[in-house]
């Protein structure tokens, strides 16, 4: 799948589809399109994968777009202002997004929930205890808050992030929640309770996206300014 991006901080991916191709969306993030990419709506798999897509965030079914009669492209556009990050996945590769985080796929992309396996991570993580994970061959494309930060985590390193911030991680990574020690620093410092902590693998490296500017935050920063009868 070919697609190019553009446009942030109010990005919008344009996919070009040959004769044939199809392209999986969320529901409502078509923007503009050839007329010859005709739209499907279906839930794409039994009720377990409409029953994930629901915990997630997601809409309850997809669009899938095909080019038909020739080549012809369509394009995506962010819920949120931010940034569009693309993924090439290939046999063995896993990616675990936030919730929402899907916008659109290959169609030999797979999704499946992902439950963090300490059950404070899910509660105190700020990320719940659902997330998104993404397995199989083609090309993924993820929405981001804000702009995007990437981070190359070596064997056994730690990233501690703010609740939130995470936006996506690879599969290998092991995540879990650390209470911020000091009564004084929870009281007073104005970070909550909890912090995110990643840690890599012991065998390789890899990578951690995260984001700059969270829906949540950028609510609670402009709600102060907001008449309650506006």
């Amino acid at each position: 799948m070919k697609y190019e991006i553009q446009g942030a901080p109010f990005a919008v991916a344009e996919v070009f589809l040959q004769n044939g191709e199809s392209v999986i969306c969320q529901s409502g993030a078509m923007v503009w399109q050839d007329p010859n990419v005709k739209m499907q709506t279906t839930s794409n798999g039994g009720f377990g994968k409409v029953l994930g897509r629901l915990v997630t965030g997601e809409s309850l079914f997809q669009n899938t777009y095909t080019a038909q009669g020739g080549a012809g492209s369509i394009t995506f556009g962010s819920s949120v202002p931010g940034n569009i990050i693309p993924f090439e996945l290939s046999a063995g590769d896993t990616i675990i997004a936030q919730k929402s985080a899907f916008l659109a796929s290959d169609p030999s992309v797979n999704f499946e929930l992902y439950f963090q396996k300490k059950i404070s991570s899910g509660f105190f993580g700020g990320e719940g205890f659902i997330m998104q994970k993404f397995t199989g061959n083609g090309t993924l494309l993820v929405e981001v808050d804000g702009s995007v930060i990437e981070k190359v985590l070596q064997p056994n390193q730690v990233q501690i992030i703010d609740t939130g911030y995470l936006v996506a991680m690879d599969g290998a990574c092991s995540i879990e929640v650390e209470m911020i020690k000091g009564v004084t620093n929870v009281i007073m410092g104005g970070e909550g309770l909890f912090n995110t902590k990643l840690t890599a693998p012991p065998d390789r490296p890899v990578r951690i996206w995260m984001q700059t500017m969270p829906m949540s935050h950028l609510a609670g920063a402009i709600a102060p300014y907001v008449s309650s009868g506006a």
